[in-house]
């Protein structure tokens, strides 16, 4: 790695920073680094073109400085086209499809272990490509994305179908069968997670797979599809294609050789796309959108327990989060007690570079996401709810912003109905518990919920009650590849992790065979 002097960490103090050495900045594509097709290169400083003719190219940056890290070959339709045909011929004449379950699963498992191998590197990469925390990066994300391979590894021979009992004189039985090319495009919060959160189901299925990663976070998806060819996955079954959403995402979610897109992002974004698979060739869809979660608290919970919850709940990964526990109900015995204590924990939660072990919190993404956050922090304050602590930026370079609590929030203010993707706690109070579930469900979004209490009763009941596809009592942020995840209402639909995951990449098929001889039916 190498070390840059004089930057600014979110403190505001001169640091230096710590930048990866960036191996893999082409695209991906039947299991060799290209560039791309085109030749014009987007200059993202003065919003103009140039042409380069090793192929176009895109800046990502690092949030700690705004620094560019790499240049990126972009990809747009011509790349997809090629990372489709590739795909689509893996499918249709390669081996992938056609191993056993098992030899699928023992690949991945060597996949897993290659990238336990690099988990150093690969933390890096996310550090400063997305501003992450080092530290997290390899004891939660990466392992997590490990075990997340694994776990699908073993699921790869455990794909069966069912006997039928058919009347007459039939027998009847169902095969699942890989639905073919899968289009992947994940987001910028965890670059890691969201590529093997797709695409290890869909390789255990035996499907061929073309990922967009964020154009903003590009870096770990194209060390990942060199690691898997490594591994000894064939070529084309994973292909890597860097760039823009209106550009290389709408090429692979209105490709009309693309058998099923699963998007991770925006509640917009994921209406374009399935429009786009609509209008195309009516590709199957799995939306994972946005979120505007409640945490519950109720009056026999531990206040201090519940104040570290609850702050982990919207300030981790700088509040870049899905599930994020933006909008915090207190019931009114334990209110007053628990605002202060807050307020306390907020200001003692460390923003600075993410590379640095003391720090909890590192910068939003990128300035689009920065202005976007403090743009929701003035609307706060200008519709009247009380900014308790925090509400500006931090440090004189990169994009860090304090961690945020607002209070005398109201359910109509935007602060309280719209995902701001950064650290800013809404808190409100409530009475009883019908108030509660009637807040909680408040809100277009159903990502998730939280509820602290002692209460089995209570529990039982929010936890019913609450329109969200996960709900954790007692804790948060508690995933496991086991435990099915997704949303209700425009939180999207369709699910990762558990074994119903791979119901997304698999077709069901229907054979009826006539035995007219039989003895008995």
């Amino acid at each position: 790695m190498a070390t840059t002097d004089g930057c600014s960490n979110g403190n505001g103090k001169a640091a230096s920073v710590v930048v990866p050495e960036i191996k893999f900045t082409k695209l991906f594509i039947n299991g060799e680094f290209v560039d791309a097709v085109s030749a014009k290169v987007r200059n993202v400083t003065c919003v103009c073109y140039d042409f380069n003719p090793a192929g176009k190219t895109f800046e990502t940056r690092d949030p700690r400085t705004g620094d560019v890290l790499a240049h990126v070959a972009e990809g747009d339709k011509a790349d997809v086209d090629l990372a489709v045909k590739a795909a689509r011929d893996a499918f249709e004449h390669g081996k992938w499809p056609r191993m056993s379950g098992y030899e699928r699963g023992r690949i991945m498992n060597k996949f897993a272990d290659l990238v336990d191998q690099h988990t150093e590197e690969l933390a890096a990469l996310d550090g400063a490509d997305a501003g992450k925390l080092l530290l997290l990066g390899k004891i939660i994300d990466i392992p997590s994305a490990t075990q997340m391979l694994r776990y699908y590894a073993g699921a790869a021979d455990k794909i069966h179908g069912e006997v039928l009992r058919v009347s007459g004189k039939y027998q009847g039985y169902t095969l699942k069968e890989p639905i073919g090319v899968v289009g992947v495009i994940i987001p910028w919060n965890f670059p890691t997670m969201m590529f093997f959160l797709k695409v290890s189901p869909a390789l255990a299925a035996g499907c061929t797979i073309v990922v967009k990663p964020a154009e903003q976070t590009p870096l770990s998806a194209l060390y990942y599809a060199h690691l898997a060819k490594l591994a000894g996955i064939p070529d084309g079954v994973i292909n890597v294609v860097p760039g823009f959403g209106e550009t290389a995402g709408a090429a692979i979610s209105s490709h009309m050789d693309v058998d099923s897109v699963a998007f991770t992002g925006s509640t917009e974004i994921g209406r374009v796309i399935m429009e786009s698979a609509a209008r195309s060739n009516l590709k199957t869809v799995s939306l994972e959108l946005g979120g505007k979660s409640p945490m519950i608290i109720f009056d026999d919970a531990d206040v201090d327990m519940a104040v570290n919850l609850s702050r982990l709940a919207i300030f981790f990964n700088k509040g870049e989060i899905c599930v994020a526990g933006s909008r915090v109900y207190v019931q009114e015995g334990i209110y007053d007690e628990f605002v202060k204590k807050s307020v306390e924990a907020a200001r003692n939660w460390k923003v600075g570079d993410p590379f640095d072990a003391s720090s909890n919190m590192g910068p939003q993404i990128d300035k689009v996401q920065f202005e976007k956050v403090l743009k929701y922090i003035e609307h706060g304050q200008s519709e009247g709810a009380t900014l308790l602590t925090g509400g500006k930026p931090t440090g004189d370079k990169g994009y860090y912003i304090e961690p945020t609590i607002f209070t005398e929030v109201k359910e109509d203010m935007k602060i309280a109905q719209e995902e701001i993707f950064g650290p800013v706690m809404c808190l409100m109070k409530f009475k009883t518990v019908e108030e509660a579930i009637e807040k909680a469900n408040c809100t277009r979004y159903g990502l998730a919920a939280g509820i602290v209490t002692k209460s089995l009763d209570i529990a039982n009941r929010v936890s019913r009650s609450v329109r969200a596809g996960t709900v954790w009592v007692n804790c948060y942020f508690a995933f496991d590849p086991d435990a099915p995840f997704g949303g209700y209402k425009m939180s999207g639909f369709g699910r990762d992790q558990g074994m119903g995951a791979m119901d997304k990449y698999l077709q069901v098929k229907s054979v009826i065979t006539a035995l007219p001889d039989s003895p008995w039916y």
